[in-house]
């Protein structure tokens, strides 16, 4: 059985939801944005990688309106989720990080990627 999972953050939390093809919804949960380690989210991800004994697709996407989740310290101190051989992220939706300001013209450098991040 394949698990996928969708995090999405709101303005107040972070919903987890595990899927699979053959057992549909397998795990639903509603986290604090603010978790206590840094590493906690991907932590409880690779353990239900090792639960069910393959790598996990994680999508994530911040709903409109409300902080990224770059903003919601879901990821610690991180600029960018933290991967594992057990967890691999995927940004879905429209997500744009913060830019650096006053070091000059860069959009000569800024090509569309995949998924549109």
């Amino acid at each position: 059985m394949r698990l996928t999972a969708q995090l999405r953050t709101t303005s107040s939390e972070a919903r987890l939801l595990c899927t699979s093809a053959e057992r549909g919804d397998v795990l639903k949960a509603r986290l604090p944005l603010r978790p206590s380690h840094p590493r906690a989210l991907l932590t409880l991800l690779e353990g239900l990688s090792l639960w069910n004994g393959s790598p996990l697709s994680v999508a994530i996407a911040a709903e409109p309106g409300c902080p990224s989740w770059l903003d919601s310290g879901l990821f610690g101190d991180e600029l960018w989720p933290g991967e594992s051989q057990l967890v691999q992220y995927e940004v879905v939706g429209h997500v744009r990080p913060k830019r650096l300001r006053g070091l000059g013209d860069f959009r000569g450098l800024r090509v569309p990627l995949r998924g549109g991040r």
